[in-house]
């Protein structure tokens, strides 16, 4: 079983406590919380699940989308039951150019949330990602709660999920493995470094991860995406990680789900007030999507918009901005632990939103909505005004 630094730590401590230095070590190991279920890949999952079903995490920056702008069209010359909504990545057929973002697994509990979700996206007719497989890598009772998915939804396009962080400890094995657990079409590689730096138990060893991303890329078999994880990508980074092999960008920026923030609740649950201060201190760090997403257009890989998408005409104006689809997490962890038909209804209502939004851009198809101008004005324009690269 893989153990954290921080478990690692804790267990040498334990070890030296009965050498040379037993005082010594019994001073370290009183300042140190112990390793407790809390603290475990599952545990963590569920507790994260918890704190986006009951707590206020969403950044307090804007994700940039209401700084764009579509121009109407009082004149469309379509008929809006014409559009057509239908896309490809990596050559399997989504009926709308949305995904349901990486959100979870790995624990007992998240298995009838995944199965909610899965039999929605198959039902739609689009795509889903599953949470980090960490979990279920280190511990293979956890893989029915991501297996579920591809059970639930046969069709539809299915991505793994393992952090940057992970590949040095499970190698490429453990990355096939991830890939055979669901039967992914891709795999995503989630870079959550903001994360991993305020939680106490995170791994912040970011020495040679865009060569194990390489190495991941030359390896497999499937696509990889590199997806951030609400702090964004510049585009140095999204240049560095196609060089690398990357098949798709996931921009995952700042304006929706704050991971520090997260982290921040974590925190004051358990009384760690430096945690609970870096979470509070960083809760709005980070890249906006929508900059984020004008950083990463013409990257020449597919661009994937998350964070804060919350509505169709968040969807409209990521794919005016360069995105080939775009992907929500947050708004369907309520109606995921409702029942399949919410999450239908609250999917069902973007798409919706999206359909109009083209109708009234003129659009009759994806490609139409990619060309059509876009008014830039706000903080958005400000940021990308000050960056001398655009």
């Amino acid at each position: 079983m893989i153990v954290s630094p921080y478990q690692s730590l804790v267990l040498v401590l334990e070890r030296e406590q009965s050498d040379q230095n037993p005082g010594c070590m019994r001073e370290l190991l009183n300042i140190l919380p112990p390793i407790s279920p809390s603290m475990t890949t599952s545990q963590r999952k569920i507790e994260h699940l918890q704190i986006c079903a009951d707590k206020p995490v969403e950044a307090h920056i804007p994700a940039g989308f209401d700084d764009i702008h579509l121009i109407h069209c009082a004149l469309p010359e379509i008929d809006k039951d014409d559009i057509d909504l239908s896309t490809e990545l990596f050559n399997k057929r989504l009926d709308a150019p949305l995904l349901i973002a990486s959100m979870t697994g790995g624990h007992p509990d998240t298995y009838k949330i995944n199965r909610t979700l899965a039999l929605a996206a198959e039902h739609l007719g689009i795509g889903i990602g599953v949470g980090s497989q960490r979990a279920a890598i280190e511990d293979q009772k956890h893989e029915e709660t991501f297996r579920v998915v591809r059970d639930s939804a046969p069709n539809a396009f299915v991505y793994a999920n393992i952090g940057v962080v992970q590949l040095a400890e499970i190698g490429i094995a453990g990355v096939e493995h991830a890939i055979e657990m669901i039967d992914a079409d891709a795999i995503a590689i989630h870079l959550n470094f903001l994360q991993e730096a305020v939680q106490p138990e995170g791994c912040t060893h970011a020495s040679g991860c865009l060569s194990a991303i390489k190495e991941v890329c030359d390896a497999i078999s499937v696509p990889v995406i590199a997806k951030e994880t609400g702090a964004g990508i510049s585009r140095e980074t999204a240049v560095a990680l196609v060089d690398a092999g990357v098949a798709a960008i996931d921009v995952g920026g700042a304006g929706g789900t704050s991971w520090a923030g997260v982290e921040y609740y974590r925190a004051v649950s358990s009384g760690d007030t430096m945690s609970e201060h870096l979470g509070r201190l960083f809760w709005d760090w980070g890249i906006p999507t929508a900059v984020s997403l004008a950083e990463c257009s013409g990257c020449g890989v597919p661009i994937i918009a998350t964070g804060g998408v919350r509505t169709g005409i968040d969807i409209a104006k990521s794919l005016a901005l360069g995105a080939s689809l775009a992907g929500t997490a947050l708004p369907l962890v309520a109606p995921a632990m409702e029942g399949v038909d919410a999450v239908i209804d609250r999917l069902s209502r973007m798409i919706a939103e999206l359909e109009i939004a083209m109708f009234l851009c003129g659009c009759a198809d994806l490609s139409d909505l990619k060309t059509i101008p876009v008014v830039t004005c706000g903080m958005v324009r400000e940021m990308l005004d000050a960056n001398t690269r655009v």
